[in-house]
């Protein structure tokens, strides 16, 4: 590794590391921009709870298929002209939800923002990797993950409290207003995203991998590593939509828990899946990331199906669901070096963008699946089924994080 003289100030980190987290947590609260107002507009405009939870289903479906492209268009046009345009449809999507009087104005706004969410980890993740001194990159993931986890925390409080008091499009007009500064602070601090000497953006028709040869833009998907990547994604995502949409019937369920302490369960789940994320920052800086996520991973999986099986006494569940949370929250960090080294061990800091975009397109497309993978598990009562089928996922996403470790050379990039 360099000496520490030869990467750039701290406060050059804590500059780009603060940005992109602001915007990630930007990008996670437009996750939530439409579900903390579901009882309003199914009231206004007679929807079905099949109806509404379709739109959501439109954001997932346009966000990961615009992730993948995303990534070229970030090694093409640079990451802060992306993220610009993210940040945008989020700004229309919100303007637009604040007038929409049908069905089809609201799918529009779904895809809107979808459309936005796109940008963000291909764009975020190749700032990060450009910007960030690889000491402290383990800490930007850290924050990285943790800023999202807080825009998630916000929005329902945010949307509800002001749908309750000035209604519901007033509170799109206050998502607007969001956007609208993030914009500006995006556009504020464009030299500080601007590609740094030596991170070449790729040409449309080519670029060079490592050893300087000319490949096509789509010579990543021939990489094992990407795949495993991809699968990792698709895999642990899946298994967090199945908790996030459905561990408060199943605790009703199974432990006998009334609606208030199996929601706070579910609560204690991300909160403990926060501190986990600030702990994987630190232990992953010892390197080894294929193990501590195996080792986090494994531990989280063994404690579902304890969930699952035991006979536990409901004070137990809620520590049960928060050490869930934390062991999957520190893998986090190393999952995301873990990707970083997939994509710099053959292509370079040029594929930052397409290698992060196609990869996590897996985790919209996991967020996606998770609820028609275990909708009907629930419909028919087999509730211990889906637990046990969430630490099966965990499972297949440790050997698939071992396979990267594998495939994948040390990054030098």
């Amino acid at each position: 590794m360099p000496p520490a003289a030869a990467f750039p100030p701290a406060s050059h980190d804590l500059e780009a590391i603060s940005l992109i987290g602001f915007v990630h947590g930007v990008s996670h609260f437009f996750h939530l921009l439409l579900p903390p107002l579901f009882p309003w507009l199914m009231k206004d405009f007679g929807l079905s709870f099949t109806g509404i939870g379709a739109t959501m289903t439109i954001f997932f479906v346009v966000s990961g298929c615009g992730q993948a492209l995303a990534g070229f268009l970030v090694d093409r046009f640079g990451a802060a002209q992306v993220l610009g345009a993210g940040i945008g449809c989020f700004l229309l999507a919100a303007l637009l939800l604040s007038v929409v009087d049908d069905y089809t104005g609201l799918t529009l706004v779904a895809a809107l923002a979808g459309l936005g969410n796109s940008v963000f980890h291909p764009a975020d993740f190749t700032v990060l990797n450009r910007h960030v001194s690889p000491p402290r990159l383990g800490h930007a993931f850290s924050i990285h993950g943790l800023s999202g986890n807080l825009g998630w925390a916000l929005a329902p409080v945010f949307m509800t409290g002001i749908a309750a008091t000035l209604g519901w499009r007033s509170a799109a007009l206050a998502a607007a207003l969001l956007a609208a500064l993030a914009l500006l602070l995006l556009f504020w601090c464009r030299r500080s995203l601007a590609d740094p000497p030596g991170s070449e953006q790729t040409n449309p028709a080519g670029g060079q991998d490592q050893a300087g040869m000319v490949t096509s833009p789509f010579a990543f998907l021939q990489s094992g590593a990407v795949w495993m990547c991809f699968a990792f994604f698709l895999l642990i995502t899946t298994a967090f939509g199945a908790i996030q949409n459905f561990a408060t019937p199943i605790l009703q369920q199974l432990h006998g828990l009334s609606l208030a302490t199996a929601a706070t369960a579910l609560s204690a789940y991300l909160v403990g899946g926060a501190a986990g994320i600030l702990s994987g920052g630190f232990l992953a800086r010892r390197g080894a990331h294929e193990r501590l996520i195996a080792t986090a991973l494994g531990t989280a999986a063994l404690l579902v199906v304890a969930l699952a099986t035991l006979p536990l006494p409901q004070w137990v569940v809620l520590p049960l669901m928060t050490g869930i949370g934390y062991c999957t929250g520190i893998a986090g960090p190393s999952r995301d070096l873990l990707v970083r080294r997939a994509a710099t061990s053959r292509f370079g800091q040029a594929a930052y963008g397409r290698v992060y975009g196609f990869v996590y397109s897996g985790l919209d497309a996991g967020l996606a699946l998770a609820p028609l993978a275990f909708g009907a598990f629930m419909d028919g009562g087999r509730f211990t089924a889906v637990l046990i089928g969430i630490a099966v996922l965990q499972g297949l996403a440790i050997l698939t994080a071992l396979r990267v470790g594998g495939a994948a050379l040390p990054a030098n990039g």
